[in-house]
């Protein structure tokens, strides 16, 4: 069984190999957490955005779209609290003068924890077979539940002094855990401190004049500053949303964890203004609908839980996070907030203009409430990419790696390969390229046998790879093979446009959240 790490690695890996994923300036060695998207990963990545995109904009007609600038006002950040509060709790390590983000560091204790569970769910699964019934166990076996206890105390203590911000109390939870430097082994640690995440920048063409700016740490305030704008322009009526997808940036100190955790990332978020009083409601609803979202594309139920928060922020009132099983354990993927209505009081009190709705039926006006969902764009293609490699064991006792992607997000639908370059096959094989390539993203390939062609495909995720051989000038017709079962079919090439059509349009995907 290939270990976690080792699994991650590949991932990594693969992902330089197939141009999904380059490290920035690698010529110039790079940048810590600063990743380039490369030549299969753009597409990837805005297959991902499209997905999301038509699922919350596209099929609700009570939520549009916004592009707001990165560059806001820097009283934006003052009202909602970035500038005084977006801090993240850190850690220094005295003898590997590494540091490190405190929460974090208590977080992977307690995964290593989760793994011992893990361990223990595992064995008795192999000792009962069949009739193993894991809730039970889990529920029942006291050293799983005492391991689950000790979690649950841990993380509730930590929630607490994080949001009493008693930082004493945290450095005093590393030490009694006894929790190490990874490098090192050194628990030789300095006081946490709060580190400001926002980067800033300088507006004006001279020093005297210039005027301090930051680069935007989310997309969210960029809707809330324009909610009026929107629903009086869109004649929008509560309930209803706003979408928005761009890039926002963080100085993380302790980026890891490849595009997991990065400086500059992109989100996909949507803020639903609502009626107060409904919130629970609405909570309860976006909960099931993005989670239907990610079922929708194939990648195991098993993949997903939902993790509430024990430590709310000041203005929520409900919080939970979509986490996925990455290589490294589960970890959150997506965000589901009820803000209440604290952000657009915030900007009210802070630009002295109203931001209220008037509700024609209530002939009232009053400020909305907010529900939030808010998903990372990378942590999303990460998701995909990590879950979608595998190496399987063939019936010839020969390997083949394979990127199992969900065929709607892959970058490239079909392959056209020409069996050998000579006798008028190429010319046909080019000629399919030209009438598909208006409705999919299709590659040519005539280089090294077929079989080879086909493994390279596997490993870039292509689900069909279509040959055309000497039966072709016969017959119009071609072999269709599919990357999953690696099954072949004769098929006529005017049926290839529908062929593909069926596995990878996004309506045959989307439907599957009915």
């Amino acid at each position: 069984m290939i270990k976690p790490e080792d699994q991650f690695k590949k991932v990594i890996s693969h992902a330089k190999e197939y141009g999904y994923v380059f490290q920035s300036s690698e010529i110039y060695d790079g940048l810590s957490a600063v990743y380039d998207y490369a030549q299969n990963g753009v597409e990837l990545k805005k297959n991902i955005r499209d997905y999301w995109w038509k699922a919350m904009v596209q099929l609700n007609d009570n939520i549009v779209g916004l592009d707001a600038s990165i560059f806001m006002h820097p009283t934006t950040w003052k009202a909602s609290g970035h500038v005084d509060a977006f801090n993240d709790p850190l850690i220094d390590n005295k003898d590997s003068k590494k540091r490190y983000r405190a929460d974090v560091l208590i977080e992977d204790y307690c995964a290593k924890i989760e793994g011992k569970i893990n361990k223990e769910v595992a064995k008795a699964e192999k000792r009962f077979g069949d009739s193993f019934n894991k809730e039970e166990f889990v529920s029942t076996n006291p050293r799983v539940v005492g391991y689950q206890e000790k979690i649950n105390s841990i993380l509730t203590r930590m929630g607490k002094s994080l949001e009493k911000e008693d930082l004493v109390d945290v450095k005093a939870l590393i030490e009694e855990l006894e929790i190490a430097d990874p490098l090192s082994g050194s628990r030789n640690w300095t006081e946490v401190k709060q580190f400001n995440l926002m980067f800033g920048t300088k507006l004006g063409a001279s020093a005297d004049s210039a005027m301090d700016l930051y680069l935007r740490p989310e997309t969210a305030q960029g809707i809330f500053v324009n909610f009026l704008n929107v629903q009086k322009t869109g004649r929008m009526k509560i309930p209803f949303g706003i979408a928005q997808t761009g890039k926002a940036f963080r100085n993380e100190i302790v980026a890891r964890q490849f595009i997991f955790r990065m400086r500059e990332f992109e989100q996909m978020e949507m803020q639903f203004f609502i009626k107060p009083g409904t919130q629970k409601e609405w909570f309860k609803h976006w909960k099931e609908a993005r989670l239907k979202w990610h079922l929708s594309l194939g990648m195991g139920e098993e993949n997903y839980r939902f993790h509430d928060h024990e430590k709310l922020a000041h203005y929520a009132d409900a919080a939970t996070d979509i986490e996925f099983k990455f290589p490294f354990g589960f970890k959150e993927l997506e965000g589901i907030h009820s803000r209440t209505d604290f952000d657009l009081k915030q900007h009210e009190e802070f630009s002295g203009k109203k931001l209220q709705y008037f509700d024609h039926e209530e002939n009232a006006s009053y400020t909305p409430y907010v529900l939030e969902t808010s998903i990372g764009l990378d942590r999303m293609f990460l998701a995909v990419f990590s879950n979608s490699l595998v190496e399987e064991e063939l019936d010839n006792n020969t390997t083949r790696t394979v990127l199992k992607l969900p065929a709607v997000l892959a970058p490239t639908k079909a392959a056209i390969l020409p069996l050998l370059k000579r006798d008028g096959l190429p010319e046909v094989a080019k000629q399919i390229v030209e009438d598909l390539k208006w409705d999919f993203n299709v590659f040519y390939d005539e280089k090294d046998a077929v079989g080879k062609r086909y493994r390279r495909q596997d490993a870039n995720g292509t689900p069909f790879c279509i040959t055309v051989d000497h039966e072709t000038l016969e017959n119009n017709t071609v072999t269709i093979r599919h990357r999953d079962t690696m099954e072949q079919k004769r098929v006529k090439i005017d049926d290839l446009r529908e062929i593909i059509k069926k596995e990878v349009d996004v309506k045959h995907w989307l439907q599957k959240m009915n």
